[in-house]
C-alpha cells in the first residue's frame, strides 16, 4: 500500500493538521506531510508543523499580483517537496485552475456542512440561522466552484436545543478531525474513485468497500 505524500495548506490554527499529524505519528493513516504551506506568516498551524518537524513555508499572497501568479508558486513549492496529495486544513483562499489542472482530482476540503448546504463562510452561522435539525461535516475533492466538488463523505452533528455558533462549531470540528482521517486513509489505500459521467452530469465519488456516510465516532476511526 503505498504512503501518501501530502501538502497541507493552512491559513490558521491548523487543528485539522494536529489531527493528520497526529493520525500518521499513531500509525493510523498511512501518509507522509512532506511540506505544510501558509499564506499567513505566524499562524499556529505553522507551530504546530514545527513541532512536529515537518517543513514549514509561507507564501503571502499579498505579494502576488494574481490569483494565478499566487498557485503557481505553490503548485512548485509542492512540487519541490514531493508532493503529490493536498489538503486543503482552513486554507482561505479560493484555488485557480491553475493550482487544480497540477493536481487533478487530488486536492482534498473539509467543509463544516452537509454540502451543498450552506456553502461559503460560516456554514455553522448559516445552519443556525435556518433552524436545521442536523448539519455535519463534507470531505470533498475540490474543483473551481466554491465547495462544489465532488463528495467523498459526510458526516452528521446534531443541533442542539440552545446551540450557539461557537457550541455548534465545536461539535462539527470534532467530526471533521475525525472524517478527515478516515478519507485520507481510505485514499491511501486505493479506495476511492471519481466516476465521471458521459451524459454530462457531476461526476460522483465511489468509495470501495465503505459507507460514504460517516456515523458514531467509534465508525469514523
Amino acid at each position: 500500500m503505498p504512503t501518501l505524500d501530502l501538502g497541507v495548506l493552512v491559513s490558521g490554527t491548523g487543528t485539522n493538521l494536529q489531527a493528520i499529524i497526529d493520525a500518521v505519528g499513531g500509525g493510523t493513516l498511512d501518509a507522509r506531510v512532506r511540506l505544510v504551506l501558509s499564506n499567513k506568516p505566524g499562524v499556529a498551524a505553522l507551530q504546530r508543523a514545527a513541532a512536529a518537524g515537518i517543513p514549514t513555508q509561507v507564501l503571502s499572497h499579498k505579494s502576488f499580483p494574481q490569483r494565478e501568479s499566487f498557485d503557481r508558486a505553490l503548485v512548485a513549492a509542492l512540487r519541490e517537496a514531493g508532493v503529490t496529495w493536498v489538503v486543503l486544513a482552513g486554507f482561505m483562499r479560493i484555488l485557480t485552475p491553475v493550482f487544480l489542472d497540477a493536481f487533478p482530482m487530488r486536492v482534498v476540503n473539509i467543509h463544516p456542512a452537509l454540502l451543498p448546504a450552506f456553502a461559503g463562510v460560516d456554514a455553522q452561522a448559516q445552519a443556525l440561522a435556518y433552524g436545521v435539525r442536523i448539519t455535519g461535516c463534507t470531505v470533498h475533492f475540490v474543483d473551481s466552484g466554491t465547495d462544489t466538488g465532488p463528495i467523498i463523505a459526510q458526516a452528521p452533528v446534531p443541533v442542539l436545543p440552545g446551540d450557539t455558533r461557537d457550541s455548534l462549531a465545536h461539535r462539527i470540528l470534532e467530526r471533521e478531525h475525525e472524517s478527515l482521517v478516515t478519507v485520507l486513509q481510505w485514499i491511501a489505500e486505493d479506495r476511492v474513485s471519481v466516476v465521471r459521467s458521459s451524459t454530462g452530469s457531476r461526476p460522483r465519488v465511489v468509495v470501495k468497500g465503505r459507507s460514504p456516510l460517516l456515523g458514531t465516532s467509534a465508525e469514523a476511526r
